[in-house]
């Protein structure tokens, strides 16, 4: 059994010791180089086995100049014929043959003396570098490596190409990683043995050399043995930690929260309309949850428009039947007052205030809401992530709803839950996550998933625009507002930027207010509250016809006339980026239309998207296609802090394996939960490895 402990980590087990090092340990690093290292991969020399190489340079061929192939990386042997010094701008040429042809060797900023010293006349030289053709010539700028002909064995490699930073030659980066794979200790396997045997797998420390010394481009694949099982040891340590986790908080015991249901009746009876099948069976498997003697987690997915609100205020009303409170939580202060507006109506029909908590709230406003939480005369309330600061104290908080999950990190989720006794937790999203990004963040979490929209909903007409066609958008814009339409328009930035040439909104805003006087309203991330809030209450009320904003308007808004929306450069927008701009519109019964608008060239993705957006408005097979595009570290539109953020996996180009992963941490968990057995010692190594530290802790504690 390893030893454990030292100063700093006192559970990490000692053949570890060496990898969480820092970086500035390995030769030849010293702070200077040490900062750009950690800039790039990170401070620790576990860090750097993480950091694998992206391309390679094989300098392996080795033609005569009669037979070199222009524009190829190539390793020739040549004789020195002269020197042509460079003056002023003009380069340092060094003439050389082989005697089938002549190459010459092209040097800025050299000094005359230093090239001679390096270039003897007559010496033999072999330079290795990206050969090119000058009229008739062939020339290579700058070669990559140059040597005497006895070094063909050091020069004559494949060598692996790494994210740089600037200042760090790549040369230094390469050593420093090489040194970190010397350090690797063989470590115990944690791999299923039958597993390991079936996929052609070698152990960790040969995975891992090998990973780092790709010989051909198919190395590079993430389907390669190497990095599949390098792959597979980050995946399972993230599936066996959320495993464990998820095993100790079903541990707790919960409680049974069932109402009689007299507050949904009321509520029920007030809609418009009827809760489709969909939303009719979310709810039954979230009261079904909530009646059982264990916590509740769960996760309510609803495509953009699907009715998850509903769902959600059904949930609470049952908690306030059971005795007692209920929260709902949104990432931002405009979505947590779009929720309020929406919710409060529909609670008065069932004799039920909700109130509201926000940071911007101060003074006795919020003292009075902060009293009645901690009195219980206030049983529903909705606010931001100012719910879960430590002076909010409920008298009997059951329920916590938290709304677009993927924006909150998990310590956030968990604060709000510990502000009562056994706290179900209902999570909700309005973008569809795929099945291997569910495994990614929660491993087993319960799903009840809203497929079908309203009856009344209408599809969403899209088409996709080059940008010179913007005064065409702009008068079919002004015929839209002639029949009492209201416009979205969305542009990427907030201010025009040198670096970017992408429309700013505040000078589209300008630009159309020009043509429509008093029509135009903008709304931006960096506004003060209270300015967005008055953007979007006239937008709301009429008193401005169109909107323009940045994807501050991105999820969650709520305006029934709004029928057009336009969104610039819609290229540089992510799949369900996109989804959820146009779920703004449609909300009515009126034709609703969204504009793509996007500068040519396009390239293959950008194509592919605008593609998938004109045939579908599922935002499961969108979600689906943007993690196929993107991968997994970006299909939310950002890296979101929810999610686990992978070195070495990607969720997209390894879902399978992220499904075995999840199979092999539930069978682990099931049969050694407390990791005691003879592999368990082997997984728990691999949990300190990949940092999965909390997960030990858990089983340390029971």
């Amino acid at each position: 059994m390893p030893r454990y402990g030292n100063p700093e980590h006192p559970l990490r087990p000692e053949p570890l010791f060496p990898l969480f090092a820092p970086v500035t340990s390995l030769p030849g690093l010293g702070q200077r180089l040490g900062a750009l290292v950690e800039r790039v991969a990170g401070a620790r020399v576990v860090d750097l086995l993480w950091h694998l190489p992206v391309g390679i340079v094989d300098r392996r061929y080795a033609p005569t100049l009669a037979e070199v192939e222009e524009g190829r990386i190539a390793t020739l042997t040549v004789t020195v014929d002269g020197h042509q010094p460079g003056e002023g701008r003009r380069p340092h040429r060094v003439r050389c043959s082989d005697g089938t042809g002549s190459i010459t060797l092209v040097f800025f900023h050299a000094r005359r003396e230093q090239m001679e010293r390096a270039f003897p006349i007559g010496s033999t030289r072999l330079v290795s570098g990206r050969v090119e053709r000058f009229g008739d010539d062939l020339q290579m700028p700058h070669p990559d490596r140059v040597g005497p002909p006895e070094e063909a064995g050091s020069i004559q490699t494949v060598e692996p190409v790494h994210a740089l930073t600037a200042g760090l030659p790549p040369a230094v980066l390469r050593r420093s990683i090489a040194a970190a794979v010397q350090r690797a200790p063989s470590l115990p396997e944690w791999l299923d043995p039958a597993w390991k045997a079936r996929q052609g797998w070698a152990d960790w420390r040969v995975a891992l050399a090998a990973a780092h010394a790709p010989t051909d481009e198919e190395g590079l694949q993430p389907g390669e043995p190497a990095r599949a099982r390098l792959a597979f040891d980050e995946l399972l340590a993230s599936q066996l930690a959320l495993n464990l986790l998820r095993r100790r908080q079903r541990r707790v015991a919960g409680r049974p929260r069932t109402g009689d249901g007299h507050l949904r009746r009321l509520v029920l009876d007030a809609l418009p309309y009827r809760l489709t099948g969909a939303q009719d069976r979310c709810v039954a498997e979230i009261l079904a949850d909530m009646a059982t003697p264990t916590r509740m987690l769960r996760l309510l997915q609803g495509d953009v428009g699907s009715g998850k609100t509903i769902v959600a205020l059904l949930a609470m009303l049952t908690a306030v039947e059971a005795g007692g409170q209920a929260a709902l939580m949104a990432p931002t202060d405009l979505l947590a007052r779009q929720h309020l507006a929406r919710l409060a109506p529909l609670a008065a029909a069932a004799g039920l205030e909700v109130g509201f908590l926000s940071g911007r709230d101060k003074g006795k406003a919020r003292e009075a809401t902060l009293g009645r939480l901690a009195d219980g005369s206030l049983r529903l309330v909705v606010g931001t992530h100012a719910l879960f600061q430590d002076d909010v104290q409920f008298e009997a908080l059951g329920l916590a709803v938290i709304d677009e999950q993927h924006r909150f990190g998990v310590h956030q989720r968990l604060m709000l839950a510990r502000k009562g006794d056994a706290v179900d937790v209902l999570v909700t999203t309005a973008t569809p996550i795929p099945r291997t990004l569910l495994l990614t963040a929660y491993g087993d979490i319960d799903v009840s998933r809203i497929d079908e929209k309203p009856p009344g909903r209408r599809p969403v007409a899209t088409v996709a625009l080059p940008a010179e066609r913007l005064d065409e958008v702009v008068s079919a814009v002004d015929r839209a507002m002639a029949t009492g339409a209201k416009v979205y328009w969305v542009c990427p930035l907030i201010e025009e930027s040198d670096l970017v040439d992408m429309a700013a909104a505040t000078l589209r805003a300008q630009q159309l207010e020009a043509r429509f006087p008093g029509r135009v309203a903008l709304i931006h991330g960096r506004m003060k509250g209270a300015e967005r809030d008055a953007a979007m209450a006239g937008f709301a009320d009429g008193a401005t016809a169109i909107l323009v904003a940045t994807t501050v308007i991105e999820v969650g808004v709520d305006i029934p006339d709004a029928t057009v929306m336009v969104i610039e450069h819609a290229e540089h927008f992510g799949l369900a980026q996109l989804h959820q701009l146009r779920g703004r519109i449609g909300r009515g019964s009126r034709p609703s239309t969204c504009i793509l608008l996007h500068t040519p060239p396009l390239g293959e993705t950008a194509r592919a998207r605008l593609r998938i957006m004109r045939e579908t408005e599922d935002g499961f097979r969108i979600a689906e296609e943007d993690l196929r595009l993107r991968g997994g570290g970006e299909v939310l539109g950002t890296r979101q802090s929810g999610m686990p953020d992978f070195r070495l996996a990607d969720p997209a180009a390894h879902a399978d394996l992220m499904q075995a992963a999840h199979d092999d941490a539930r069978m682990i968990v099931e049969r050694d939960p407390e990791l005691r057995g003879p592999r368990g010692e082997a997984l728990r190594m691999l949990l300190y490895l990949f940092e999965r530290d909390a997960a030990i802790r858990y089983v340390r504690s029971g």
